[in-house]
């Protein structure tokens, strides 16, 4: 039998101590051997990410990049979860959306795996009459059901109470939200609602209905604007304050408002980002609160749902990986509830197979990962706690901003809010462009010959206030022009990639521009002679030492055969008869939307 000394095992005994500086030394080496003389902090800095919001991920996190005590769960600031208990219980509350009436589609929803239901009810959804309808057969003592009936909001919700009195649901034991949100409507419409109903529901809530919130603070309008993370805060908080304003103006304490509202954000792919987003906003409402003169109350209750400006509507099963990835961050994050959007969101109404792909998301994370075991899992870790602390610090700063128009509402209406998420997407696009943030099916690894999804239209979304954005939208206009050339002449437009020397000099270009020239919808030809296939465009692919060499003649060459125009994949250089360069951060939007144009494609 091993015995162990006293002072245990020290696994790193027999290693030499290091230091940071000793890493940034060797860190300069590989630098070093790409032709980068780079040392120190300037070294470090060459490996950072920039993020939005002037953000900066470092390559490395120790010990010495101290953030705030984040403190324990159930306490202010309520970074590491607004319970004590976190979700070990059961898992984060599974809330399954639905904006149809389809028989039976919520109660087969609920008999596997679904916690509640968020039904979009009104003109842009299931019509008020017809809540009985779509809730027929469910308990609803057992399932809560949160509203989101814009403008219809107060008889939605009268409604839904008449269904709990008339199904004998005592009012202790009603449970959901009725989904007042007057700016979140304004966001999305443009159009000015009084909040005099919000606030009677919100007191009728209070003093009858203990279990009833009647408020959601959506910060989705924002982010499918374009938004950043931080600019969602931001908003939130905003949106937030308003409320409370409101509340304690109709004799509501600040304690009993801060009880009225769920807090809504966006999930996305992002991991770090959504787990750090989602402690930072508790950790900014709990201060709300407190300045407030609750601090008690500042439990953020939240709701997160997986983002729909990253759904993709061409290879829409990479969804399925994408909403897997925002709903684990959402659940490690501390959401109290989380909506997984089918895969086929983007596409129209969700068929039965997404939906149950859609549920069962969290039920694996839940069931399976365990992921719901140990309460905030990703507290501690220096990269975390650091992107939380400075993530909090934007998200109030743009907070600040609004607070100082006027308020949330001044905000929207002024143009500020607007303007930021406008120009917050356009350097985005920029980037989704140059493919410098690449989508997987799209604009990365696209498959051309891929089945298109088709699924029932839904119902059209409210419009005419802030835009809706998909990362996707430049390069699918690409497709759909491909599409049209493909139905009317049968055939898709096709660029010759000329591969010049040995597979070891030209596989990696001749990959590159495939995937590039696909991602506009133009077929790549790559296996006989230029005559012969079809294409009126030619790509030369190869090594920089076979350019030197042989392009300046094969260019020439093609342009004989009868090439219009003829690019080269690589970084540009002086090439007679070449005429343009494709290579990795180019405008791969500008290069594709110009060959369509030159080869006809409307």
């Amino acid at each position: 039998m091993t015995v162990l000394p006293d002072d245990g095992l020290p696994l790193a005994a027999e290693f030499p101590e290091t230091t940071h500086e000793q890493w940034r030394h060797l860190v300069s080496g590989v630098l070093r051997k790409s032709g980068r003389e780079l040392s120190g902090e300037a070294a470090e800095d060459a490996l950072s990410t920039a993020l939005e919001d002037g953000l900066r991920t470092r390559p490395l996190y120790t010990a010495h990049h101290s953030s705030p005590d984040a403190g324990f769960p159930g306490f202010a600031p309520f970074v590491r979860g607004g319970s004590a208990a976190g979700t070990l219980a059961g898992g984060w509350d599974v809330r399954q959306r639905h904006a149809t009436t389809e028989a039976g589609a919520a109660l087969a929803d609920l008999e596997n795996g679904v916690g509640s239901l968020w039904l979009v009810v009104g003109d842009d959804g299931i019509p008020v009459p017809s809540l009985g309808q779509v809730l027929d057969g469910v308990y609803l003592d057992l399932a809560p059901v949160v509203l989101d009936a814009g403008r219809d909001v107060e008889p939605a919700a009268r409604e839904l109470l008449r269904l709990f009195e008339e199904r004998g649901v005592a009012h202790e034991a009603a449970r959901g939200n009725l989904g007042g949100d007057p700016l979140g409507h304004e966001a999305r419409t443009g159009e000015a609602v009084d909040h005099t109903a919000v606030t009677r529901l919100a007191l009728l809530c209070a003093r009858t209905y203990p279990g009833l919130r009647a408020l959601t603070v959506d910060a989705l309008p924002y982010h499918e604007a374009g938004g950043s993370a931080a600019q969602e805060l931001g908003c939130s908080l905003a949106t937030g304050l308003a409320n409370l304003r409101e509340l304690t103006a109709a004799g509501l304490t600040v304690g009993q408002a801060c009880a009225q509202m769920e807090f809504r954000y966006a999930a996305t792919a992002d991991q770090f980002l959504t787990i750090a987003k989602l402690r930072a906003a508790r950790r900014l409402w709990a201060r709300v609160a407190e300045v407030c003169g609750a601090p008690e109350a500042g439990a953020q209750v939240q709701h997160a749902v997986t983002s729909p400006v990253m759904m993709t509507r061409r290879d829409p099963w990479v969804n399925m990986l994408r909403t897997t990835i925002a709903t684990l961050a959402a659940g490690a994050g501390g959401a109290d509830s989380v909506t997984v959007l089918p895969f086929d969101h983007a596409l129209g109404l969700p068929d039965a197979f997404a939906r149950r792909i859609a549920r069962n998301t969290s039920t694996i994370l839940v069931e399976e990962s365990h992921l719901s075991r140990v309460i905030d899992p990703a507290g501690g870790s220096w990269y975390v706690e650091k992107l939380t602390d400075e993530l909090a610090h934007a998200g109030w700063e743009f907070f600040q901003r609004i607070e100082k128009e006027g308020g949330q509402a001044a905000a929207l209406r002024s143009g500020l809010v607007p303007e930021a998420l406008a120009a917050t997407w356009a350097e985005r696009s920029t980037k989704l462009a140059r493919r410098r943030e690449p989508v997987t099916g799209v604009s990365e690894f696209p498959h051309l010959d891929e089945r298109p999804v088709e699924r029932r239209p839904a119902p059209e979304p409210p419009a005419g206030g802030l835009p809706r954005v998909r990362r996707d939208e430049a390069f699918e206009a690409l497709r759909a022009r491909s599409d049209a050339h493909l139905a009317a002449t049968g055939a898709r437009p096709r660029i010759f990639l000329a591969a010049l020397g040995p597979a070891a000099a030209h596989t990696a270009r001749l990959t590159f521009a495939s995937n590039l020239f696909q991602a506009g919808g133009i077929e790549p030809v790559t296996d006989g002679a230029f005559e012969d296939s079809g294409a009126t465009e030619a790509c030369l692919c190869s090594s920089d030492a076979l350019y030197e060499e042989r392009a300046a003649e094969v260019a020439g060459a093609l342009r004989e055969a009868g090439a219009g125009h003829v690019s080269l994949a690589g970084r540009p250089g002086e090439y007679p008869g070449v005429d343009a360069f494709v290579f990795a951060g180019c405008d791969a939007v500008a290069v594709l939307g110009a060959a369509l144009d030159r080869m006809g494609v409307s």
